[in-house]
């Protein structure tokens, strides 16, 4: 990790030393789930959803029989919510056909189910079974390694190959997470407070009004 990659670790660790998955969750199932709902939608707005969707589907087993007409009415307020439901809906009926019902601990097999690519199978990974295979790249990831200047790179899977290489794998699950509390907190799309910003010293693009991406 070169100089200014661990200057800006070393700050992200001093403000977020504790940072963690914001989806509420109680098994690698449910965050499965959630993580699939939080595309193109917030965390907050997912974590209002999932209470009554687990309550009425709390397994797999109950959720790949569960009508969809019923779990897109659950979930309508997430978005995409039809492609949603029937990513829900057979994401568990694989898990209980192909992995005895239990969520699988492996990325290629998680990438196997409907609705899962790298980047929710990541979370699980990370978050259910503290496994670093990767990177979780979401937006606000996506935005502040480009910023930082971890990457030049747009893809999502050629940006978490960069941050592969550029940090050490015992803060893979953690450092994607501090990113998301610090894009949300202060390094925002459209308004980054540089100013406050406590990454002002190694970042590359400090001062820019409106960085890109």
């Amino acid at each position: 990790m070169d100089a200014r990659a661990a200057q800006i670790v070393k700050l992200l660790k001093k403000a977020y030393p504790k940072a963690y998955c914001s989806l509420n969750h109680a098994s690698p199932f449910q965050l499965l789930m959630a993580t699939i709902l939080s595309a193109q939608c917030t965390d907050e707005r997912v974590n209002k959803v999932t209470p009554a969707l687990f309550k009425k589907y709390p397994g797999p087993a109950e959720l790949a029989r569960a009508p969809l007409p019923d779990l897109e009415r659950l979930i309508h307020s997430t978005g995409f919510y039809k492609n949603k439901a029937l990513s829900l809906k057979e994401a568990s009926a694989s898990i209980m056909r192909d992995f005895g019902g239990k969520v699988p601990a492996g990325m290629d097999e998680l990438l196997t189910l409907r609705g899962v690519a790298r980047k929710t199978a990541n979370v699980v990974l990370g978050s259910a079974y503290g496994i670093a295979a990767g990177v979780v790249v979401d937006t606000h990831v996506k935005r502040l390694a480009f910023r930082l200047g971890f990457t030049r790179q747009t893809d999502p899977v050629k940006i978490e190959r960069d941050l592969m290489k550029a940090l050490p794998r015992t803060d893979w699950i953690w450092f994607a997470h501090a990113l998301v509390l610090h894009g949300r907190a202060v390094c925002g799309a459209r308004a980054p407070l540089c100013g406050t910003c406590s990454l002002s010293g190694p970042c590359p693009r400090k001062g820019v009004k409106k960085p890109r991406p």
